[in-house]
């Protein structure tokens, strides 16, 4: 630990050479550089650094060596388990980091390691391209990436680590690197799926594909009728087209116009089918969901973008999430899956999901630390409430829902999808052949551990 006069002479000299912010505790704004999407999270970093460019975090983690101070890193901060923060750390907020370069011709993009997922969508959709993104707009692109990546495009164009080409690093010594598969092979490897255990990754290059058309049929039915609903959207999934994805879930019917209003606030059951083509031939794809009883629909073309961020919760709003990685989607299973929607806070901005795999998830080469690729099917109960009154209650429910699907479990899990759930988790994240070598890895570009505040890989 350094002393009061060093640490006061390195933080002088911090706000002096860095071109973007500095906060330390007591300073105005302060609290609000701390903030993260999840309330739950209150923790006092002893520095956040807040960069406008690379030399700007090589200022920043030189720093924090100086000072041996861990490293947090920020890009969307949307980490359920709040690991942009850590308390005594600095943090290294790369919001202001958020330019993404198209490259038409090449098919890529360059995308600063702050970008959110709005910000990559919106400069790759004039030019009809995407990649597989989160389901959410807020999301942070890095964090998102190098924990593995799934979204509504991830059937027909993989995992977003699949599409990852190259990754600019600030290593725990304050060096660039420089990752793809030719330059740091080992190092490239390991940043599909382990995460920011390696460094700060302040840019990253991705493959982009044609998307020239983008279509969902988002339909939504009384609860008792999900069980028939999960089914219908299993055999879509199972016959159709890999460019066919979305999810069955229960939510709580939101005031909006084309809900009918004794449904609002009330539990819902629903299916979003997405599909990576033209309203036309996603409307016989889901006739037979249509032919369901159901309380009101939306179908049609929606730019992809916007789709992004239809099902976007508000920051500020306490979450605790979790997920299982299921062998297959049976009867029993459905049956059991639907019952826990009863446990769901209603009302609430949590949601009881279904996400369908397979396709081009698990075509890829199997050789990234994603061991969760061959599963067909995920749950995710998303728990997202206001009150801290219901946190116990939330909470127990997104245990239960795990408890009980847990006997179809293949025992992955996506590392994003959860919080701090212990080692074990970990590992079961990253593979138990893996974790080793990235042990590896982490012992050759960060053996102290500076970078920890993670679904953390310890060193060899």
């Amino acid at each position: 630990m350094a002393s009061f006069s060093k640490a006061g002479a390195a933080l002088a000299a911090l706000r002096e050479d860095l071109a973007g912010d500095v906060f330390a505790p007591g300073d105005p704004g302060y609290d609000e550089a701390r903030t993260v999407f999840n309330a739950m999270i209150d923790r006092r970093p002893a520095v956040i650094a807040q960069c406008v460019d690379e030399d700007d975090v090589i200022r920043a983690v030189r720093f924090a060596r100086e000072l041996d101070l861990h490293i947090a890193v920020r890009g969307g901060g949307h980490s359920v388990a709040g690991m942009a923060l850590g308390d005594g750390a600095l943090v290294i907020d790369l919001r202001r980091m958020h330019q993404v370069t198209v490259d038409p011709a090449a098919e890529a993009a360059r995308v600063q390691g702050g970008a959110t997922m709005s910000h990559l969508d919106r400069a790759t959709q004039p030019y009809r391209l995407a990649t597989t993104g989160g389901r959410a707009s807020t999301t942070g692109v890095g964090g998102f990436v190098l924990g593995g990546g799934t979204g509504w495009l991830d059937r027909v164009f993989g995992l977003a680590v699949d599409n990852l080409l190259a990754v600019e690093l600030v290593t725990a010594d304050g060096e660039r690197t420089h990752a793809s598969a030719d330059e740091n092979p080992e190092l490239f490897w390991a940043l599909h799926g382990g995460g920011g255990n390696f460094g700060v990754a302040t840019a990253l290059t991705l493959g982009l594909h044609e998307l020239p058309e983008f279509s969902i049929a988002f339909l939504f039915f009384l609860p008792e009728r999900g069980p028939e609903v999960i089914r219908t959207f299993r055999d879509l999934i199972r016959t159709g087209p890999d460019e066919v994805s979305g999810a069955a879930l229960y939510i709580t019917g939101p005031p909006e116009e084309f809900l009918p209003e004794h449904l609002v606030g009330k539990l819902v059951s629903a299916v979003l089918v997405t599909y990576a083509g033209g309203e036309e031939e996603l409307r016989r794809l889901v006739e037979p969901l249509l032919a369901l009883p159901h309380e009101a629909e939306i179908v049609g073309a929606m730019p992809y973008a916007d789709v992004q961020c239809m099902i976007d919760d508000p920051a500020g709003l306490r979450n605790y999430w979790s997920a299982e990685y299921l062998t297959g989607l049976p009867d029993e299973l459905v049956d059991v899956f639907a019952a826990a929607a009863d446990g769901m806070p209603v009302p609430s901005n949590s949601q009881h999901l279904l996400f369908p795999q397979g396709g081009a998830i698990a075509a890829a080469p199997d050789e990234y630390p994603v061991p969760y690729r061959d599963a067909p099917w995920a749950a995710h109960p998303f728990g997202v409430w206001e009150h801290p009154a219901d946190d116990e209650r939330a909470k127990a429910w997104v245990r239960e829902v795990r408890a009980d699907v847990r006997p179809w479990s293949t025992g992955a899990v996506y590392l994003n999808f959860v919080g701090d759930e212990g080692p074990e988790r970990v590992v079961a994240g990253l593979g138990a052949g893996n974790t080793l070598r990235l042990a590896q890895v982490k012992r050759r570009y960060d053996p102290d551990n500076v970078f920890r505040f993670n679904h953390n890989i310890r060193p060899v």
